[in-house]
């Protein structure tokens, strides 16, 4: 059996890591100047707290905005819960880092997608049905480079 490194998973954790470390700032001393996030969760996840009538409204997925009005920022090591006000209703939510899709601060134009297995399913069947429809050229091998030039004797 061979074993790989898996570059995805590894890469998810740490942008998950990331997200974590961004939130527990907030938690502590507020958004700074014009900071604001755009967080896109998957509401199907077991683990995801939402009122109902939210939950009815937001079947599969939600944005929520962290901006001017949220209170009660807590983050743990699986995710954060956050009370945010919808139509002057506070409503709790409690939203696990593994439900993250999409965590955007569209101040400074930073932006992280999470993919899931399915979505890169769904884009390889894309990709290889249009090829097979346009007829495309194959992509050309890639070329290896020798590193013995750099190495410092």
């Amino acid at each position: 059996m061979t074993r790989g490194i898996d570059y995805g998973n590894l890469m998810h954790q740490a942008m998950r890591g990331l997200i974590r470390s961004v939130l527990e700032e907030v938690a502590e001393h507020g958004l700074p100047g014009a900071h604001h996030f755009f967080i896109t969760f998957d509401t199907t996840h077991p683990d995801v707290a939402i009122a109902d009538w939210l939950h009815e409204r937001y079947p599969t997925e939600m944005t929520v905005v962290l901006q001017h009005w949220f209170t009660g920022l807590e983050v743990t090591e699986d995710g954060f819960t956050v009370t945010l006000n919808f139509g002057n209703a506070p409503e709790p939510l409690v939203i696990p880092f593994d439900s993250v899709l999409t965590f955007v601060d569209p101040s400074v134009e930073f932006g992280l997608r999470f993919e899931s297995q399915h979505d890169e399913e769904e884009e390889d069947e894309e990709g290889e049905e249009e090829e097979g429809e346009t007829g495309s050229a194959p992509r050309p091998e890639a070329e290896v480079v020798s590193l013995d030039q750099f190495r410092k004797t």
